[in-house]
């Protein structure tokens, strides 16, 4: 990650183009030949940290409350990714407008950026997959299923004023940007105070194509906010930042069916 800060560093501060691989090999503090072990190009240094925010985004969909809808779940996620202010500061939302400016203008820049959200998409294809299983029942002890043990506890839609989830960034006197927040439809966290679920069993819960499809349907409603906020020079804050920009695409989708229903699986 400390080449993908250096080469993220003089990308805002240089220019892409101004930029050599060597460059950013002097300011990680490595030798050339180490950066090439790791990247082939000067525009795939920037790769972890474009990651990093949409894997966040992923992780934060399959970490909200069990109780609440996918669209629910979708809202939980924007709201403790692309809330600036706590965890991520204002200031490192201003690095990742400057990284995705950059990754429209540049084609090797932004296959790179292209590459990172269709890896997203296929992980946030898992977890909408995850959380639409339906709970196995256990028989009661009169034979019949014991629904209670499959119940999930309803959870409350979060406001926004609730704190988001902690988010690892550079001090504001830092030259080098933070990992960036979620950049759309990001590396795992490193650590978690208590371990993940276990994940689901690919041959139990294998993603149909329509859950592949709302993938997509989310994965682009936050990408497209997040590249339209960055087009813009509005703070990353209020009606035009980019969480905002993100609700209101998904409200957008008031009526979509985010679910199969069993007619449509058979």
């Amino acid at each position: 990650m400390e080449i993908a800060r250096a080469a993220a560093g003089l990308f805002v501060s240089r220019g892409l183009k101004a930029t050599r691989a060597e460059d950013i090999a002097q300011a990680a503090g490595i030798a050339p030949r180490t950066f090439y072990r790791y990247f082939a190009t000067k525009e795939e240094a920037v790769a972890p940290l474009y990651a990093a925010g949409a894997q966040r985004w992923a992780e934060a969909v399959r970490e909200a409350p069990a109780g609440l809808t996918v669209p629910e779940a979708l809202e939980h996620a924007i709201r403790h990714t692309l809330v600036p202010g706590r965890g991520v500061s204002s200031a490192s939302w201003e690095w990742v407008r400057t990284l995705i400016r950059l990754a429209g203008t540049s084609p090797a820049l932004g296959k790179v950026w292209a590459e990172v959200c269709h890896t997203s998409e296929t992980t946030l294809t898992e977890v909408l997959a995850e959380r639409t299983v339906t709970p196995s029942r256990t028989p009661g002890p009169d034979g019949d299923s014991d629904t209670g043990s499959a119940a999930v506890s309803d959870a409350v839609s979060d406001t926004g004023s609730a704190a988001v989830s902690d988010v690892t960034s550079a001090p504001e006197t830092s030259s080098t940007p933070a990992p960036a927040p979620a950049l759309g439809p990001t590396s795992a966290p490193t650590s978690t105070s208590e371990p993940a679920p276990a994940p689901v069993s690919a041959s139990d819960n294998v993603a149909s194509p329509y859950q592949r499809f709302t993938a997509a349907v989310a994965g682009a409603a936050v990408r497209v906010a997040v590249e339209s906020w960055a087009a813009t020079d509005s703070p990353p804050t209020g009606r035009q930042g980019p969480a905002e920009l993100a609700l209101r695409n998904l409200r957008a989708l008031h009526g979509f069916a985010w679910e199969e229903s069993p007619a449509e699986e058979a």
